[in-house]
């Protein structure tokens, strides 16, 4: 049974959530049946192909590849483009880059954040920087430039808990946060000016649907998800992906999707997944599958071997021909330590439409 980490082709939802029913699944996807896997165990469909950039511990472009990789996106870079990805080590978290030319080629790799922690989760701004979240007690998040030219800076106006995701909604200007704890909240903040995350207001949804502020964000002394009385509790938020005025997230403690209609304030749950256009595909473990739009689910990419390996980080290029995601191996311990960076490429239909 698939889940874990849902990918729009327009941008990263990354949760765990149960994906429907087994009989939704069928064998053969619009990509056709999967081949052989090549020499990294990786199977695809006909016409395309894929390779590891990086590996945990090894030395890509210079850097050697941070351990225990989260999530990532892909950002413009004139020609080429940039994926960063996250680092959930404890006190050596920290986002790291590898720079693309036109063709696909690795240019540079580099550290665009050093010196914290449990950084597994985040989210891609619309002015194209990266959040990177810590999942530890009164965590911080960090914004990052991409490029490495400008220091990451925490957002401490957005509160200081074990943070998870975040969402950007531009209709309303704010950025909804989830919260990785069994009693975890949703979280929106609006920023006192749109594009500036320096200052705003942190709010948590309460049980009557209505947005309360968080009164002491920087929670020195109470946690954000104790200090309003009826603020409504969800078993361990995951990722979360806003589009066309919803705004989804995952609770990992119970495999659920939850939807939250911005304009009129509606939150349901989300019995199965379907795309509203275009693609949607989801990365679990050992695999990643395409959602089509009447529910089927269809293998597009397997690992062979251990398929505890938990696929993680997936994004687009921008032209939308690559797709980058990380397969964390390991056992016991060491397990999400050890990750091996892929990339794969193919004639993607979305792509035609970029």
């Amino acid at each position: 049974m698939l889940r874990r980490t849902l990918l729009r082709t327009s941008a990263v939802f990354a949760g765990s959530v149960w994906l429907g029913s087994p009989q939704a699944r069928v064998t053969v996807g619009p990509y056709g049946p999967l081949q052989g896997p090549d020499a990294e165990g990786l199977a695809l469909p006909e016409g395309f192909t894929g390779r590891v950039l990086a590996r945990s511990g090894r030395r890509v472009a210079g850097l050697t590849w941070h351990s225990a990789p989260g999530d990532g996106a892909c950002f413009p870079d004139g020609d080429g483009w940039i994926y960063v990805s996250n680092s959930g080590l404890p006190l050596l978290g920290g986002v790291s880059a590898l720079r693309f030319g036109a063709g696909g080629d690795v240019r540079d790799a580099y550290r665009i954040l050093s010196g914290t922690s449990l950084n597994r989760a985040g989210g891609a701004t619309p002015w194209h920087t990266w959040l990177s979240c810590e999942e530890i007690t009164r965590g911080r998040v960090f914004e990052c430039d991409p490029d490495g030219s400008r220091s990451a800076r925490p957002r401490l106006a957005m509160g200081r808990f074990r943070h998870e995701a975040a969402a950007f909604d531009p209709d309303r200007q704010v950025v909804y946060l989830t919260e990785d704890e069994p009693d975890g909240c949703f979280y929106r903040f609006r920023p006192l000016d749109w594009g500036d995350l320096t200052e705003g207001a942190l709010e948590v949804l309460t049980t009557s649907g209505a947005w309360r502020a968080v009164p002491s964000p920087a929670a020195l002394t109470m946690a954000t998800r104790h200090q309003v009385e009826d603020a409504a509790h969800f078993d361990r938020g995951g990722g979360c992906h806003y589009l066309g005025g919803v705004c989804h997230f995952a609770t990992k403690g119970d495999g659920r999707l939850w939807a939250y209609e911005a304009e009129t304030g509606r939150l349901d749950t989300v019995s199965g997944v379907r795309p509203a256009h275009g693609e949607l595909f989801v990365a679990g473990e050992g695999e990643i599958a395409l959602v089509g739009q009447g529910g089927e689910v269809s293998p597009f990419l397997r690992l062979a071997g251990d398929d505890r390996r938990e696929l993680v980080g997936p994004a687009f290029s921008p032209d939308g021909r690559r797709l980058y995601f990380t397969a964390l191996r390991g056992g016991g311990d060491a397990a999400g330590v050890d990750g091996h960076t892929f990339e794969v490429e193919g004639p993607f239909a979305h792509a035609a439409d970029r």
